[in-house]
C-alpha cells in the first residue's frame, strides 16, 4: 500500500465524543498525513436542530454553524502541527453525498465513528455505515470509543484456499494494507482465519450428523492444511508464526472472540464487488462480524473496486 498522505474524517456534529477525529489525529502524527474534516448538512441533521434533539455534550458547540464547529475541532489538531482542512457539504442521503465528494478528494483513507446497528437497520438501510461499506472505494476505518493500545495490535482476517481469483487477490490486499500500516505505526501484526470443516459441512448438507465419519486425525489434518494455506500467504508479509490464528468454526463467533482475547485494536476485513449485478456487498457474515467486534474495523477493497460501482 502506498503512503497515506491524506485522511478524510466524516464528522458527526451531533456526537459528543469524536473517536474518529482522535484516531485520525493519531494516525496523522505517525504517518505525517494531512486531515480533511467533513460535515454533511443533511435533512436529518436539520431536523435535529429544529426539534432540539441534540446530545448534552454538543450543546456547548456551535452546532447551528457547521463551519465554526469544524474550525473549533480543527484548532487543536493544527496546534499539534497537523495540516487540517475543513469542508461543509449538503445533500441527501449522507452516504451518497459523501461518496460523491470522495471522487475529488485527495484522501487515501476514510475514518468514521460507528455504533451498533440492529438487524432491521441493516436490512432496511437506515444507517450510513453499511452504505459506505458497500460503496466507499477507499479503505474505511470504522472507529469505536475504545482507545488503541501502545503499541496497537492489527489483526488481518483472511480466507485463503478458495478458487475465486478476486477473493485470493483480496487476501493479499488485506495483508498488504495491514502490514504497511502496522510497519508505519509500529503496530503488532496478527492474521486470523476461521473455516467450516469440509466433511461436517458436506454431512450436514445431506442430513447426516456433522461428526459422522470424521476422525480426530482427519480434523487435525485439515486444520494443518488450512494453517499451511494461511502461512503461505502471510509469510509474504512477515507475519510471525506465533501470530497466526486458525480455527475450525464460524467466523461470526471466532473473529470477535479472537479480537477480544488478543486485545486487537483494528481488525482488517475485505469487501468485494459482486458481479454481474455490480452491487457492492460485503456479505452477511462479515456484517455480523463487524457488529460483534469489540474494536475498530478497517474495511478494504481491491484497487479496481470503484470501476464496479453502479454510478
Amino acid at each position: 500500500m502506498d503512503r497515506i498522505g491524506d485522511i478524510l474524517v466524516i464528522v458527526n456534529p451531533l456526537a459528543g465524543d469524536q473517536p474518529a477525529i482522535a484516531k485520525a489525529a493519531a494516525l496523522a502524527r505517525w504517518l505525517g498525513s494531512g486531515i480533511e474534516l467533513l460535515i454533511c448538512d443533511t435533512r436529518m441533521l436539520r431536523k435535529a436542530y429544529t426539534e432540539g434533539n441534540l446530545p448534552a455534550a454538543s450543546n456547548a458547540l456551535p452546532t447551528d454553524d457547521l463551519e465554526s464547529l469544524l474550525e473549533q475541532m480543527a484548532e487543536p489538531l493544527r496546534d499539534d502541527g497537523i495540516d487540517v482542512t475543513t469542508h461543509v457539504i449538503s445533500g441527501n442521503p449522507l452516504h451518497a453525498v459523501v461518496t460523491a465528494w470522495m471522487r475529488n478528494s485527495p484522501a487515501d483513507l476514510v475514518v468514521k465513528d460507528t455504533h451498533h446497528h440492529s438487524l432491521v437497520e441493516r436490512t432496511f438501510a437506515a444507517n450510513t455505515d453499511w452504505h459506505l461499506i458497500r460503496a466507499c472505494p477507499l479503505p474505511l476505518l470504522l472507529t469505536k470509543p475504545k482507545p488503541w493500545g501502545t503499541p496497537p495490535l492489527m489483526m488481518a482476517a483472511v480466507d485463503p484456499g478458495h478458487a475465486n481469483d478476486r477473493a485470493a487477490l483480496l487476501d493479499h490486499r488485506i495483508l498488504d494494507v495491514t502490514a504497511s500500516i502496522a510497519r508505519q505505526i509500529d503496530a503488532r501484526l496478527h492474521a486470523v482465519h476461521a473455516y467450516v470443516p469440509t466433511a461436517p459441512a458436506a454431512a450436514a448438507a445431506v442430513g447426516m450428523p456433522p461428526g459422522v465419519g470424521r476422525s480426530a486425525g482427519a480434523l487435525a489434518a485439515e486444520r494443518e492444511l488450512r494453517r499451511s494455506q494461511v502461512k503461505q500467504v502471510t509469510d509474504q508479509y512477515a507475519v510471525p508464526d506465533a501470530n497466526l490464528h486458525v480455527y475450525a468454526g464460524m467466523a461470526t463467533e471466532y473473529l470477535p472472540r479472537m479480537a477480544a482475547e488478543w486485545h486487537a485494536d483494528i481488525v482488517v476485513m475485505g469487501a468485494i464487488s459482486r458481479s454481474p449485478s455490480k452491487s457492492t456487498l460485503i456479505g452477511s457474515t462479515a456484517e455480523r462480524v463487524l457488529e460483534s467486534l469489540p474494536c475498530d474495523a478497517l474495511v478494504v477493497k481491491l484497487p479496481d473496486f470503484a470501476q464496479n460501482l453502479p454510478f
